[in-house]
């Protein structure tokens, strides 16, 4: 029996049209899973979720969905549970991190969106999703944070805050829910090649050196190195894991 195996299964993946969501999204498809692909723009998911249909062969839906729209999450996830009769499979990966973070002079407005998105947004879909698990045979919810959540820097104190936060809340909800048989966990990454560190390097030459600087390896990962572990808990293979945080970070310390 391959533990790994998501055949049969259904998995949202949010914030999935690029970088690491994405690379989730079709190593769940190659591993068998029905996959929603997520984002604010429609014909973003439409795009990729036709590119992944085609590279794997499985059934692959793309959906918009702002992560900080509360009200709109119970409308997605209905919408999905109509199309497949089941979700076995949650990964919050929708964040944003925009500049201006100082906890000297963070705005109001910023810090709540910061929030709203990174924090209320998993908190809002984990909500419609569980009774969904719940009422079939249970399932896994992974919330992505960040290493930054240990060691924020000066100017991302609301991206960090709020990852800290989804880290307490994802102890919370593995507690409450284990009697329903959904296993909570978050997957906390460290320096990764994206769309996102990409235009930090253009922008300022030497950002990724200075990334790989934090790190016993000494380098900066492919998005495609998050599949490993996110497969890992989404699946069979950590059964016995809830509650945990699990860092893909080259070695950085907690």
């Amino acid at each position: 029996m391959d533990l790994f195996d998501l055949t049969g299964r259904v998995a949202v993946v949010t914030g999935s049209t690029k970088g690491l969501g994405r690379a989730m999204a079709e190593g769940f498809a190659r591993a068998g899973a029905s996959v929603v692909v997520s984002s604010r723009d429609q014909g973003r998911c439409d795009a990729v979720a036709a590119d992944i249909a085609g590279a794997t062969g499985v059934d692959v839906l793309g959906m918009a969905w702002h992560a900080g729209d509360w009200d709109g999450a119970a409308t997605f996830v209905d919408r999905v549970a109509e199309r497949f009769g089941r979700i076995d499979v949650l990964v919050n990966n929708a964040g944003i991190n925009p500049a201006g973070q100082t906890a000297a002079a963070v705005p109001l407005e910023l810090w709540r969106k910061v929030f709203a998105v990174n924090l209320e947004g998993p908190l809002r879909m984990s909500q419609c999703v569980a009774p969904v698990m719940r009422d079939g045979s249970g399932g896994s919810i992974i919330h992505i944070g960040t290493m930054a959540a240990y060691a924020t820097t000066s100017t991302s104190v609301a991206y960090g805050a709020s990852k800290a936060a989804l880290r307490n809340l994802t102890v919370t909800m593995a507690r409450e829910w284990a009697p329903w048989k959904i296993r909570v966990n978050i997957l906390s990454p460290g320096p990764f090649a994206t769309d996102m560190t990409r235009g930090a390097d253009r922008a300022k030459p030497g950002f990724f050196e200075m990334l790989a600087a934090l790190n016993p390896q000494q380098r900066v990962a492919d998005a495609t190195e998050i599949v490993g572990p996110a497969l890992y808990l989404a699946s069979d293979a950590s059964s016995f894991v809830t509650g945990d945080d699990l860092t893909v970070s080259g070695g950085m310390r907690k």
